[in-house]
């Protein structure tokens, strides 16, 4: 008997909806999606001399060969629960000629398979929402980066309750999940609509990353709320000893 695609913000849907995702992405987003994932980049601030950078949830790696393309000397391994995602990007990857400098591998965020301060950086898109830990994720996130790295976080929320979050508000609850279900099988994008209404307000977010241990945070809200990057720092030397 045909069991139906898992809607849980699994590896195993993502794999579900790899062939359409980039398609869905641009078109469910306005085109309005790499924009977002560029000012993740710059909010990154990246030093020069070639850091090394960990993209989680990196899907079909956008975010890693963005970050390659406006960083020259970046190197990005990217990680990603869905064996189907990684294997789309690890061919757009080779389209453009990056595979010296990007490495995709298939990995859990809650038990990142890297030694303690391996990374320069560390970023997440549009995946923070879909972790039932979601502390244990940022703890992990800034245990692999050195002391004082960037850790940025980007991701859908729900509009505030002014007239232009109302409209937002109304096409993420209203037509995103429509829209997807015609574009794709399953219910992935009725997910993403629920996923979004119970995470958390961008207020108890960063509360959570300060509870991470997290130093410095900043919060800019995109798109009338819709979409927000929340930017910090992993825990200066001094404090990270005296944990």
């Amino acid at each position: 008997m045909k069991t139906s695609a898992p809607t849980d913000g699994s590896g195993a849907m993502f794999d579900g909806i790899a062939p359409r995702y980039d398609l869905l992405n641009r078109l469910l987003s306005l085109g309005l999606d790499g924009s977002w994932r560029r000012r993740l980049v710059q909010a990154l601030d990246l030093p020069p001399g070639g850091p090394h950078v960990l993209d989680v949830a990196t899907g079909t790696a956008d975010v890693a060969l963005t970050l390659c393309r406006q960083h020259p000397t970046v190197r990005v391994t990217g990680l990603d629960p869905s064996a189907q995602m990684l294997a789309r990007g690890r061919q757009k990857v080779a389209r453009a000629e990056l595979r010296p400098r990007i490495t995709l591998v298939e990995g859990d965020v809650a038990a990142l398979p890297f030694a303690e301060g391996t990374f320069d950086a560390c970023c997440i898109s549009f995946g923070i929402r879909n972790v039932k830990d979601r502390l244990g994720a940022l703890q992990e996130m800034s245990r692999v980066c050195r002391p004082g790295s960037p850790l940025v976080v980007l991701e859908l929320g729900e509009p505030p309750r002014a007239w232009w979050g109302q409209l937002a508000r109304l096409y993420i609850r209203r037509l995103v999940p429509v829209l997807g279900g015609l574009l794709s099988r399953g219910g992935a994008y009725a997910y993403l609509q629920q996923s979004i209404a119970a995470f958390l307000s961008p207020r108890e977010f960063m509360a959570l990353m300060q509870r991470a241990g997290l130093q410095q945070l900043r919060h800019q809200p995109l798109n009338f709320g819709s979409v927000n990057l929340f930017v910090a720092k992993t825990p200066s030397p001094r404090l990270a000893a005296g944990r």
